[in-house]
């Protein structure tokens, strides 16, 4: 066999040095709700043999060559070092659930950070019951292997349809609806194609100058969701989840003419002021900022690693290709605590007029240049100063409409958390089986947990309540 130094090296992405560096260190926890307990006997021979395969980067480490850039290097993989099993306490009974004794080991493994000197993942076999599953397997990786469309394509092409492992996976339509905010009169197309151009130069020169601003010199202010502490290492976080059927929010969806996202957006932002709300009434009227990441591929679907890595197009290449929106939380009047379908309009609004604007595309020629006069941790350092000066980070991820399974294990449940940002609130949601999952990772003893699940909730059945009045 040949020697592991003669292995392959490949140079690391620019937002991938970003994401491993000095000033930032982010990492994505997948969690699968397993419907049965989980047998782990093979757990190391399907790493080996499904997992590692997916790509080089789970069986690589990060260095510096000699010119001081990052590379990939290929190293042999001590599986032992990667695969954790936790003992909770004994002497409970058959029926007792360790939903707290999870939420604890999952919020610990969240402080910890990866050891560098060997692959950046890890995986945690928990075989206590639970009131969502009987078994929950999760999975840390460092944000730089890659984002979250290519870690779901990862995960798509090592799981099987639990109904029939030979049919490929579906997933949700997101076709848009007709507008039905701001209905205006058709035009001949001769007529509007200036102003268009006209208009889109001036959102992008003000949406770019104003991204400038926010993550260089403005921050929010401080609120209960944003408590301004020091970074000195991986916030001490909570994580909790509440789940929606996905059929209600298309049901919203429909009534207004807009789009899933675009409901999703608007019920966080009212959530996240009634919580304001319940803690501080003053807070309602502060100036707060949601960073709404945007995948940058030009694609519908995910396609297969395969594809990912050997694209030359890099259109869907595997890696992180995503920009942010600064996106602002609308204040909580009372009219629109009368109508919290305000948010939504809000929400539709803000981010559909940020996204015909170019404004993402000159923030990462931004970075591009940073990164080249004064280096990756210069660029790193205006990242974590973008994430910093926001209240809160939101990502999305379409999961598949048939449930999966893993080597028999059908998954009950899927959810995700990005960990690193240095925000109090870091929002995912993720689409499963007719379901949406929205998980929250909240700052420990500064946000209260079940007080905040409580308002998403309360946020939901209000903006359900308030489209079903809608006339057909």
């Amino acid at each position: 066999m040949q020697r592991l130094e003669e292995e392959i090296e490949e140079p690391v992405s620019p937002t991938g040095q970003y994401l491993n560096s000095s000033s930032l260190c982010v990492y994505i926890l997948g969690v699968l709700e397993s419907e049965i307990p989980i047998d782990d006997r093979h757990t190391p021979s399907l790493l080996r043999h499904v997992f590692l395969p997916i790509n080089t980067r789970f069986s690589s480490i990060m260095i510096k060559d000699k010119d001081g850039e990052k590379k990939w290097k290929k190293v042999e993989v001590k599986l032992e070092e990667h695969i954790n099993v936790p003992t909770f306490p004994s002497g409970k009974s058959s029926k007792y659930l360790y939903d707290e004794h999870v939420d604890e080991y999952m919020s610990r493994i969240a402080m910890e950070h990866l050891a560098q000197d060997r692959p950046l993942w890890e995986i945690h076999i928990i075989k206590y019951p639970t009131s969502g599953a009987a078994g929950t397997l999760i999975f840390k990786l460092h944000h730089a292997l890659g984002d979250g469309y290519s870690l779901m394509g990862a995960l798509l092409s090592c799981l099987k349809r639990a109904d029939d492992s030979s049919l490929p996976f579906t997933l949700p339509s997101t076709q848009r609806p007709k507008p039905i905010f701001n209905k205006t009169n058709k035009a001949p197309l001769k007529f509007k194609r200036l102003p268009s151009l006209f208009s889109i130069a001036f959102r992008t020169i003000s949406e770019f100058g104003w991204s400038m601003l926010k993550s260089s010199f403005i921050e929010d202010d401080p609120t209960p969701i944003r408590s301004c502490a020091e970074d000195i290492k991986l916030r001490h976080v909570t994580i909790s989840n509440v789940s929606f059927s996905l059929d209600h929010f298309k049901e919203i969806k429909s009534k207004l003419g807009v789009s899933i996202n675009d409901v999703i957006a608007g019920l966080l932002f009212f959530g996240i002021r009634l919580y304001m709300q319940e803690m501080n009434v003053e807070s309602n009227r502060t100036q707060s900022t949601a960073l709404v990441l945007l995948n940058t591929r030009n694609i519908s679907g995910y396609k297969s690693v395969k594809e990912m890595v050997e694209k030359s197009d890099n259109n869907s290449a595997w890696g992180n290709q995503f920009a942010f929106l600064h996106v602002p939380i609308p204040e909580l009047s009372d009219s629109k605590y009368a109508n919290p379908l305000e948010f939504i309009k809000d929400a539709h609004k803000e981010i559909l007029r940020k996204k015909n604007s170019l404004a993402t595309l000159l923030t990462g020629m931004l970075l591009n240049m940073v990164k080249k006069l004064r280096g990756p941790e210069a660029a790193a350092r205006y990242l974590h100063s973008t994430l910093r000066n926001s209240s809160t980070t939101i990502s999305n991820i379409i999961g598949p409409v048939e449930q999966m399974a893993l080597v028999n294990h059908p998954i009950k449940g899927l959810y995700f958390m990005v960990l690193g940002p240095p925000e109090s609130v870091t929002i995912t949601i993720m689409s499963y089986m007719g379901k949406l999952r929205i998980a929250f990772g909240l700052e420990k003893d500064f946000i209260e947990k079940q007080k905040f699940k409580s308002c998403m909730e309360n946020s939901f059945e209000m903006i359900l309540a308030a489209a079903r009045k809608i006339s057909a």
